[in-house]
């Protein structure tokens, strides 16, 4: 079973056993317009949490993704190289951005879960 949270920067991780999957959330997307270009990290890279990860530029602006986890990337999503648009059309699914094999869970349990991601979108 899979559990989701968010960070404040407004990026996901999905855990499933000790492996992260991470995108930008829905908020984020819809705040950079169409996405047009996204660079992704290497298999191998080692990443601190809230460490830069990768990149993604929409038609309004260019923004990092920063890790909410530290660990070492397994995975990166190739298919956003030549669709990008995917991170428009599904944030929080097929637009994932990487995987990464977690280094320490306890920083995954100081992310916010989804009610307290919600709420805070709110205050925004």
């Amino acid at each position: 079973m899979s559990e989701v949270r968010f960070t404040d920067q407004h990026e996901w991780v999905r855990l499933e056993g000790d492996e992260a999957t991470i995108g930008i959330t829905r908020h984020a997307a819809e705040q950079l317009g169409d996405v047009v270009f996204v660079e992704l990290p290497q298999a191998g890279r080692k990443v601190g949490a809230g460490g830069e990860a990768a990149v993604v530029e929409s038609v309004k602006a260019a923004s990092e993704v920063y890790a909410p986890v530290g660990g070492e990337v397994t995975a990166s999503n190739s298919a956003l190289e030549t669709e990008p648009a995917k991170v428009n059309e599904d944030p929080e699914g097929a637009g994932w951005f990487f995987k990464l094999k977690l280094s320490d869970k306890a920083e995954f349990a100081k992310l916010m879960d989804e009610a307290a991601y919600r709420e805070f979108v709110k205050g925004l």
